[in-house]
């Protein structure tokens, strides 16, 4: 980050905001897609993937609830809107792809909610709020696919809804590092707070 461009924040984007003691983790489309190379959505890194299996596993043995999200079209896309249209790569998405299954590796297990979305926001069109706002939750660890996408929209939807957004960020990706770093640098000027794997954990083992 450059000097200058620290300086145009500071003072104006540098407040915090302070996790709750009710957190639960949403981790926004670990499918396929993602993670398959060959995939034309594809994002990785690999590492990624490791960091949502060891926060699931916390989160689980602490009794926190585990949120997946994924995302599904009817054949025709008309479900999916405007969004659908703008990128033509959520064909993906249409029911039955195999690309849109959830990865062998991070599957929800019996206890996790598993949300299907037609737009970016995992709150967008959904009941989670609703759902979370039941449970108690007034704190939401956020990772996933893509940085710049879906787990920054739902983290601005999460705010939005009244939920301290935590931002894991080891545990999300993107398909360049530019995006990635750069929609992190904003999510924790004006949006969310980004943090370690480690904060992570530690949050939800209370």
């Amino acid at each position: 980050m450059s000097d200058d461009l620290a300086a145009s924040y500071t003072d104006v984007f540098d407040g915090r905001l302070r996790p709750g003691t009710s957190p639960a983790l949403l981790i926004v489309d670990v499918v396929r897609a993602y993670v398959d190379p060959a995939a034309s959505l594809y994002a990785g890194p690999d590492e990624v993937l490791a960091v949502n299996r060891r926060l699931a596993a916390a989160a689980r043995q602490a009794r926190r609830p585990v949120i997946f999200t994924n995302v599904v079209y009817d054949r025709d896309g008309l479900n999916g809107g405007l969004f659908y249209r703008k990128v033509p790569a959520l064909k993906s998405f249409v029911e039955g792809s195999a690309l849109g299954d959830f990865v062998e590796e991070l599957q929800p297990e019996p206890g996790d909610m598993v949300v299907s979305k037609r737009y970016p926001s995992a709150f967008f069109g959904t009941d989670l709020a609703t759902t979370l706002h039941v449970m108690g939750v007034d704190t939401v660890l956020i990772t996933g696919f893509s940085t710049s996408g879906c787990v920054r929209a739902s983290a601005l939807d999460a705010l939005c809804h009244g939920f301290v957004p935590m931002v894991v960020r080891q545990g999300c990706g993107d398909r360049h590092v530019g995006p990635h770093e750069a929609n992190l640098f904003d999510l924790q000027a004006k949006y969310a707070e980004v943090i370690d794997e480690a904060d992570g954990l530690a949050l939800l083992r209370g």
